[in-house]
């Protein structure tokens, strides 16, 4: 059956089209896997599906135009996957060639582990050994004796923690200069009061008199010629060591002093900023009961730990940047040093002063850190419970690691060392893309063996998720993947 002219014309119409379309793909250089490669399709298609006559098209039974419409519905699909896998390349999608996907034995056998990026402040160090060691002038008290005698009694026993002005020691005196000189203030103590009652008994005799008035005026005289006295060998039983309290005692009791108790000092003060009770640790215990003493033998050595100092060693090169952190009070960090376990590490610690002089041996410069201390273990002794040990956790001795910051990076992303990995001059981390790792260059502003700064100029965002490690496994898994691989979509379907 004849074609109508109307047919003819559109058959004709969609004809030219087609050729149209071809020629524009063929001139543009659509090749296959270009983004012309569907519309060339579409015009072939189109060109060979069109009957030479119209009589072809009418005789196509209705059948076979269905299937040739459900081809077409096909091709559509078809193209849509394409052009969407194409639009995802474009946008970050998988490049095989810096893209890996892993399984999951392979993620742990590698030992891998995805964290957030985020934005910090990097503070760079230098490390300067250092030791724990006592604040010259105030972690010491020696206590001497004050007077020679004896030694009767210890109250305290070596380690023991003791309390400001806590009994320590009985010394029984056997200084024949002390006892004669408290024996001259008690003989002088009566004869001022004699004068006393001497002076009160003629004032209430009345005026009789010039000679009264004369003997009053001469008793008075010689009161205050004794009180002199008196004041002065007072000041001399001070100065052979006895206390006020202990000079009032003998005025009081008109007794000779036989004994004297030496007690803890109470002259230190708990550090700035802390209520804690002042803890005296005796530390060194020097005489033995039964023991004689002089005056100005040494009894014992009592420490105050509850502030230390770190020592730290710098060498001269160094000396710009300790003073730039001294300078600014920037905080340094201790760590302790420790075998088989975490190390400790003490934060926001300040330079207290800098040596003036260089070792002229060893050419390092001292410098030194405040170190606050506390209490770990507080426990009564055994019998009435009345000793108490303490222990610090710090003591002078220990070896510490000072880090000092010389350089900081603000807004930032530090990474660890295991999130980045080295491939000649360049450095790549993992981004996580769904059940892919995509390798990403990065700017790399500085390394050390634990931390890697990051520069924060848009390889990377707050927020994207990589691998925090086996960054450099990742890496030679991708070298060996790109150098081998024949079929580029191996270990990968869309």
């Amino acid at each position: 059956m004849a074609a109508s002219p109307t047919q003819t014309f559109l058959i004709r119409l969609l004809s030219l089209v087609a050729l149209v379309l071809l020629t524009v793909t063929v001139i543009m250089g659509a090749t296959p896997g270009s983004g012309f490669q569907p519309l060339r399709d579409r015009a072939i298609r189109m060109l060979g599906g069109i009957p030479a006559d119209s009589g072809a098209a009418e005789a196509a039974p209705q059948g076979e135009g269905h299937a040739h419409g459900d081809d077409h519905h096909d091709d559509h699909d078809h193209d849509h996957d394409h052009d969407h896998d194409h639009d995802h390349d474009d946008h970050g999608g998988h490049d095989e060639e810096n893209s890996l996907r892993l399984s999951d034995q392979a993620r742990r056998s590698i030992g891998l582990r995805e964290g957030i990026v985020a934005l910090s402040t990097f503070d760079l160090t230098i490390g300067v050994p250092g030791i724990v060691v006592e604040r010259r002038g105030r972690s010491k008290l020696t206590i001497i004796a004050p007077i020679t005698g004896s030694v009767t009694q210890i109250f305290a026993t070596e380690g023991e923690a003791v309390t400001p002005d806590q009994p320590l020691f009985e010394i029984r005196l056997t200084h024949e200069e002390l006892v004669q000189a408290q024996a001259n203030l008690l003989k002088t103590t009566e004869e001022v009061d004699v004068v006393r009652r001497e002076i009160g008994r003629l004032e209430g005799i009345g005026p009789e008199g010039i000679v009264a008035v004369k003997t009053i005026l001469e008793r008075k005289y010689e009161l205050q010629k004794l009180e002199a006295v008196r004041t002065a060998e007072r000041q001399a039983l001070l100065l052979h060591g006895l206390s006020e309290s202990q000079v009032d005692e003998i005025l009081v009791k008109r007794t000779l002093l036989g004994k004297i108790v030496v007690r803890a000092p109470a002259a230190t003060t708990p550090p700035a900023g802390s209520n804690a009770e002042i803890t005296l640790v005796l530390q060194e215990l020097a005489v033995e009961r039964g023991q004689h003493v002089t005056a100005g033998d040494t009894l014992a050595i009592l420490t105050d730990h509850a502030s230390l100092l770190v020592e730290g060693e710098a060498f001269e090169q160094d000396i710009p940047q300790i003073t730039r952190a001294a300078a600014g009070n920037l905080p340094v960090v201790a760590i302790l040093e420790s075998k088989g376990g975490p190390e400790q590490k003490v934060e926001g610690l300040e330079i207290d002063y800098i040596a003036n002089r260089i070792d002229p041996e060893s050419r390092a410069l001292h410098f030194y850190v405040r170190l606050p201390n506390e209490i770990v273990r507080d426990k009564r002794g055994d019998g009435d419970g009345s000793a108490r040990f303490v222990e610090w956790r710090y003591k002078p001795g220990q070896r510490m690691q000072l880090r000092v910051p010389v350089e900081s990076w603000a807004d930032s992303i530090v990474l660890p060392t295991g999130a980045v990995a080295q491939d000649g001059v360049e450095n790549y981390v993992f981004r996580v893309n769904g059940d892919h790792l995509d390798r990403q260059a990065v700017h790399v502003e500085h390394r050390d063996p634990q931390t890697v700064v990051i520069a924060n100029d848009g390889a990377l965002f707050p927020g994207d998720t990589i691998a925090m490690t086996a960054a450099q496994q990742l890496q030679l898994a991708l070298k060996n993947k790109s150098g081998g691989a024949i079929d580029p979509h191996a270990g990968h379907s869309h």
